[in-house]
């Protein structure tokens, strides 16, 4: 196996020794080429002082001015070491402390002048941890000696030297996907091989394929993976049963996107009255992968590898292979093994008790999220044959979700209304939080209950002290959302916040209320959404700003396709199978785990030391990397989208778009375009207007009021303006479309408006 050495250093904890022999079992050292590798990084790191050698094992080596960061370069060559620590101070890096590392690559930096009020600390790199482009999407250049692959990427300030090969000169200027075969050494250039010619340019190639180079998506799983799915079984065996509750009696359903044979849900639901008046329990049942994929086998590895899956539209890249999904998810007719969290409801939507069981469940039916739709809304669209009891259910599901919604904005949580939203997972996205548009009926009832089972699974093992990857949303920076509150003031809506030091849920929910009652409601709603930190993976239960919880709050409830949420559920495992119900064996009292009364009559430690210290030991080695592949998912999505956009927009150069003016800085605006001549824009497309195709006037930048203004003719171009622009140009690859004003924008009040201005 290859290994980097932030996977080899994240199996050093505390001051604990590791003897060699653990590493080669983590790492999958099997044979005497990566033995031999792994030695010889062990020495090097032991002599830089990264590690310490006592006995024949290794211990991990902290220094106050070392740290632990990710690079993020420019195109101008300088860049600046970004820490995981909430409130750490960003480490500028100059190109000739750089150490060869790369933007992107996970780095330790040793602090070599410390910061001031005005200055960033400065600092040099001091180990590569891990490197974040093991391949780029780069042009074919011709040399005298050879070849040289060129990378778009203009943050990589290098090229790359190629093996003469005579067919690489009908390849000169081609875009191609270059895999790195070593990288740079001293001042010798890295070294490459063309793995795939994908095009004359980034237009003739397949957006597919440029996403994956450009992120270095696998596409496929290894003979070793495949070979470990052979004895999974779709068939449950009586063994498989033992112990766990069985709800194959209840009515159940699962919701999918679409219908048909394909779909592969992790989820299916089910409801219930109970004998006490007003009481509900909804089942909300979750395929049981920890119970079908042990910890440290190759399916379990390849899984924290790829971290999460990733969505291009139609396009699956699985963090576990197929036949893994076709054994654990819920298909209509089979029994599945299921971890079920029983919550008992009332009418308000208040959360009486819960329980979570080992069980065995039977889905009854997949129901299409459009044929949910008609039900629920009982339009009298035809929808396949279903049982009976699908259509009551439904409805019940769907009051309680309402009511758990109004409980969540009770509590202080807000939503977003955003145009353009993927909902892989059902729950909040990824800036942490719901959103109203463009969920259907049945996506929005799924969210709730979902957000609930995550919310309750979190609690219990929070409270019953069991380790957990737990979901953490950040407040925003209050100097972000002052800016914001300036802004929304220009726009004629006035925005309080309780506390002139602190933001809190509460006042976003504020916030959006008061934004429904404004014309200019999208932009200010997208003024919001900018200053929402992104969601992390973290060991330790923390606030989700977005949610309004304070802590608890943990997602297990898409095991096929987050890694995080199989962790989870292993954790969930050990409680539930190796967990001590009273204090000792001498005690009477006895709890019930599996319940929410034990939360609270808890005074011992519920997990045996050695079961407590594995799973704290695997979650704090995994749990940056879980948060780096989740985000690297999210790009990728990004691109794509970026990618159909540009290639949608690409043959209506020349046609005119009605916009708004979401941003304003000094080289220009940015113009969300709506309406054209031939029919609508795709959602959120944004152009720049430069400021050089304002040619009327000399245009000056009012940055606390996102304007520019003319200074003869008045004319102004403000934040939420509606302007007519013309598409100029498109480059796809760089997914960046170029506009000429044609009309719009308002004018510039009279007086001392833009007066004490600093641009």
């Amino acid at each position: 196996m290859e290994f980097s050495i932030a996977t080899l250093l994240s199996n050093f904890s505390d001051d604990k020794l590791v003897a060699p022999k653990v590493l080669e079992k983590k790492l999958e050292c099997e044979d005497d080429e990566n033995l031999r590798k792994l030695q010889i990084v062990l020495d090097v790191l032991e002599k830089i002082g990264v590690l310490a050698k006592d006995r024949g094992r290794y211990r991990r080596e902290y220094e106050e001015d070392v740290v632990e960061a990710k690079l993020r370069c420019s195109s101008k060559g300088f860049c600046f070491a970004i820490q995981e620590v909430e409130g750490a101070e960003d480490i500028y890096i100059r190109e000739s402390h750089l150490s060869n590392a790369w933007n992107g690559d996970r780095v330790l930096v040793k602090v070599i002048k410390e910061g001031s009020r005005r200055r960033s600390p400065e600092g040099e790199v001091k180990l590569i941890l891990e490197r974040a482009n093991p391949s780029v999407l780069a042009r074919i250049k011709d040399v005298e000696d050879g070849f040289r692959a060129v990378p778009l990427d203009d943050r990589l300030l290098f090229e790359i030297d190629l093996p003469h090969d005579p067919n690489l000169q009908e390849a000169i200027d081609y875009l191609v996907h270059v895999e790195v075969v070593r990288y740079p050494l001293g001042g010798a250039r890295p070294l490459g091989r063309v793995v795939q010619i994908l095009g004359s340019d980034a237009e003739a190639a397949n957006d597919i394929d440029i996403v994956c180079c450009k992120h270095d998506l696998p596409r496929k799983f290894s003979t070793r993976v495949l070979d470990a799915t052979a004895n999974l079984s779709e068939k449950l065996s009586a063994d498989a049963r033992k112990n766990r509750q069985d709800l194959r009696g209840d009515f159940t359903i699962a919701l999918v996107p679409e219908s048909g044979e394909t779909a592969l849900p992790e989820r299916a639901i089910s409801v219930k009255a109970l004998d006490r008046e007003g009481l509900w329990q909804v089942a909300l049942h979750v395929s049981d992968v920890a119970a079908r994929i042990e910890l440290d086998t190759p399916i379990d590895r390849e899984a924290q590898r790829r971290g999460t899956s990733i969505f291009l539209g139609k396009t699956l890249f699985p963090m576990l292979p197929d036949a893994v999904r076709q054994a654990c998810a819920f298909v209509p007719g089979q029994e599945r093994l299921a971890l079920s969290l029983l919550m008992t409801l009332d009418e308000a939507g208040e959360l009486v008790e819960f329980e979570i069981q080992k069980s065995v469940v039977a889905v009854d039916c997949h129901i299409a999220y459009p044929h949910a739709q008609a039900i629920l809304e009982a339009e009298g669209a035809e929808v396949p044959q279903m049982p009976e009891p699908v259509a009551p259910t439904l409805d019940r599901l769907w009051k309680l979700s309402r009511a758990l919604r109004d409980q969540r904005l009770q509590r202080g949580a807000f939503e977003l209304d955003l145009p353009e939203h993927d909902n892989h997972f059902d729950g909040e996205n990824p800036v942490g939080v719901l959103v109203l548009a463009p969920l259907s009926k049945p996506q929005a009832m799924m969210c709730e209950f979902v957000v609930l089972a995550n919310q309750c699974a979190g609690e219990h093992l929070q409270a019953l002290g069991i380790p957990a990857i737990f979901r953490i949303h950040p407040a925003p920076d209050i100097a972000d959302v002052q800016d914001v509150m300036k802004l929304a003031s220009n726009m004629g809506v006035e925005l309080w916040i309780e506390d002139e030091e602190t933001v809190y849920s509460t006042d976003f929910k504020q916030f959006t209320e008061q934004f429904t009652e404004s014309e200019d409601e999208k932009i200010l709603t997208y003024l919001l959404e900018a200053t929402l930190k992104p969601t992390a993976c973290s060991t330790k239960p923390g606030l989700h700003f977005g949610l309004a919880l304070e802590s608890g709050y943990a997602h297990w409830t898409s095991p096929l396709h987050r890694y995080a949420d199989l962790l989870v559920q292993h954790s969930l495992h050990a409680l539930l199978e190796r967990g001590r119900d009273r204090r000792s064996t001498r005690s009477k009292e006895r709890v019930d785990l599996h319940h929410s009364s034990a939360q609270g009559n808890i005074n011992w430690n519920v997990l045996p030391p050695d079961v407590q210290q594995e799973l704290e030991e695997r979650m704090n080695a995994v749990v940056i990397s879980l948060t780096d592949r989740e985000r690297l998912a999210i790009e990728a999505e990004e691109d794509w989208q970026g990618l159909q956009k540009a290639g949608a927009m690409k043959g209506r150069t020349g046609e005119v778009f009605q916009g708004l003016i979401t941003g304003v800085q000094s080289y220009g605006f940015f113009v969300e375009l709506e309406s054209g001549e031939q029919g609508r824009a795709p959602e959120r497309l944004e152009g720049l207007v430069h400021v050089s195709s304002l040619k009327d006037d000399w245009y000056e930048y009012r940055s606390r009021q996102q304007t520019l203004v003319g200074r003869k003719n008045r004319k102004q171009y403000r934040l939420g303006d509606r302007v007519d622009v013309q598409v100029k140009s498109v480059d796809y690859y760089r997914q960046q479309i170029d506009l000429a004003p044609i009309g719009g924008g308002s004018e510039a009040p009279n007086g001392d408006y833009y007066e004490g201005e600093e641009d």
